[in-house]
């Protein structure tokens, strides 16, 4: 099979990656790259016929992409790569804003795992989306463009520092002191103000500065969804330049990854079984809501496929779809860190530079929150790997006892589907700024294109 090169396809996925700092902006990225290869809306389509290229979002965060096969998908299913594109980060709560000590700070809830100690320090950056009463949007972007400023947490100086360090990790630094500072000049000073009482943060000069810049007022922030993200383009790490550090490889390394592979799909011969990929939203927080994967969005988007390629569609067309579909599930695994091997489990970790890794079930200790793929789909995706000449390992998240995670695998295999966890190794994961193989990156889109084009 012909394949993007290494280094073309790193580029492009550099850009992607730091064009797609939250889930919203990697959907407009996405679409934007599909629709700029031919593909067009559902509604576009009152039929579905063979080589059809479509996508169907929604909200603006999940979607789904195919090239329609030969056969029917009532007859024989779906290919399908399911990733996420959402990542561990800050969001700010629903009434932000508040002064302290002379500041003005963003109050932050955490989405997603953190080690919250990794966020102190670092150089932030604000995106998101307002909307107004009227249904009107304000999009917000600062802190990666040149000349933006940058947003951070603050942390005690080592010489003060002595009864924190005895606390553990968790414990050092409240979740609820992880806000932003968001303005830093003083309220001015009545003249019966006690000369000797602390500054006071000027919030409603930031908020002056809202509706000057953004035509925002505060009130406008309870139907907001704005995070803090690491500000900073990805960068390629060592001399050698043969890794890449950024936020959000997990997930998107894996979803940009099912993107191109589809995309090499559309460009070649149509597939006999439907090619498919799914962009989704809310993995980090456990896939709920309307647009993470224990949503319909998936079943209802499969059922608007088959309305317009059947003449009678009923609800088991649908359901027998699903249940002779298939999937990689597409998401990261952890790398094996020469610093901490005491965590992998001997001879079944996963290594840089060694290709995409499948997991035939992750989960904890019991396999816990995992979907154990059977021994047939194994084979099956072993045989599509070597005919398509992609490097690539088998591994296990870690050793038992030790933790665990979980992906959208199990959410996917309730349909009766075959699903096999298949993704990019990583080291860093859930951090600010994660480290990616950008051979494995090559290589794990290399993987899911030969899957779908098998």
């Amino acid at each position: 099979m012909k394949y993007l090169s290494l280094e073309k396809y790193c580029k492009e996925y550099m850009e992607y990656l730091g064009t797609a700092k939250t889930e919203r902006l990697s959907y407009s990225e996405s679409v934007r790259r599909l629709e700029a290869k031919g593909f067009k809306e559902l509604s576009s389509f009152k039929k579905l016929k063979a080589g059809d290229k479509v996508y169907r979002g929604y909200e603006g965060r999940t979607i789904m992409a195919a090239v329609i096969g030969r056969k029917p998908i009532a007859e024989t299913g779906l290919k399908v790569v399911g990733g996420h594109t959402d990542a561990p980060r800050l969001d700010l709560k629903p009434k932000p804003l508040y002064e302290k000590g002379g500041l003005v700070y963003f109050d932050c809830h955490i989405y997603g795992g953190i080690k919250k100690y990794q966020w102190l320090t670092m150089p932030l950056a604000l995106y998101g989306t307002v909307i107004r009463k009227d249904g009107s949007n304000v999009d917000i972007a600062v802190g990666d463009k040149p000349g933006d400023p940058i947003f951070l947490i603050s942390d005690i100086l080592p010489h003060l520092g002595y009864d924190q360090a005895k606390k553990t990790r968790d414990e050092f630094f409240p979740a609820e002191d992880l806000d932003v500072i968001g303005w830093s000049t003083y309220a001015k000073a009545k003249k019966d103000d006690d000369k000797d009482a602390a500054p006071k943060g000027d919030k409603n000069a930031l908020v002056e500065y809202l509706k000057k810049t953004y035509k925002i007022d505060e009130a406008d922030l309870l139907s907001a969804e704005l995070e803090i993200v690491p500000a900073g383009m990805p960068r390629e790490v060592g001399f050698d330049r043969a890794l890449i550090a950024g936020y959000g490889h997990d997930d998107r390394v894996c979803s940009f990854a099912g993107l191109m592979a589809l995309i090499d799909a559309a460009e070649g011969k149509t597939p006999e079984v439907t090619a498919s990929i799914l962009m989704c939203d809310k993995e980090e927080i456990g896939s709920m809501g309307s647009t993470g994967m224990q949503s319909s969005f998936f079943e209802n988007t499969v059922a608007e496929f088959i309305e317009r390629q059947e003449k009678d569609a009923r609800d088991i067309m649908v359901r027998r779809a699903l249940e002779r579909s298939s999937m990689l599930s597409a998401d990261v695994t952890a790398a094996f860190d020469p610093h901490f091997p005491d965590v992998n489990s001997t001879g079944n970790a996963a290594y840089l530079h060694k290709g995409p890794a499948a997991s035939k079930y992750t989960g904890g200790t019991s396999k816990g929150g995992s979907s154990d793929c059977g021994p047939e789909f194994v084979a099956e995706i072993r045989k599509i790997m070597d005919e398509g000449g992609v490097t690539w390992q088998m591994a296990e998240l870690g050793k038992m006892e030790k933790g665990g995670g979980g992906t959208i695998a199990q959410y996917m295999s309730r349909f009766g589907m075959k699903v096999l966890d298949m993704g990019t190794p990583l080291f860093n994961m859930h951090a600010p700024w994660e480290i990616a193989s950008k051979f494995d990156c090559h290589q794990t889109y290399c993987a899911y294109s030969a899957y779908l084009r098998s």
